[in-house]
């Protein structure tokens, strides 16, 4: 006797993505240091993700778990900048 199986979605989950929105209230400076203390990331690629935040509004700064990214805004809240969580699309 054959059993037939749905049709399952087999995607891996999407990730969730830390966003970081510019404002007008943290010096350009300043969102560098957190970008390279908060991440670890390297001055090149924290003044990179600086700059989209500047001219276009906005950057993603991390990806990983809901967990983890809502970690990482908590982090970014406690040093004054604005950020979200979303899922990847």
């Amino acid at each position: 006797m054959e059993v037939e199986r749905p049709a399952m979605d087999v995607r891996p989950e999407l990730p969730w993505l830390t966003i970081v929105w510019n404002d007008p209230v943290n010096l350009m400076s300043y969102v560098t240091y957190v970008f390279q203390t908060v991440f670890g990331y390297p001055r090149e690629k924290a003044e990179k993700l600086m700059m989209d935040v500047h001219h276009k509004g906005k950057a993603v700064v991390a990806s990983g778990s809901r967990e983890e990214m809502e970690r990482d805004v908590q982090i970014l809240h406690s040093y004054g900048l604005w950020a979200t969580v979303q899922r990847d699309s």
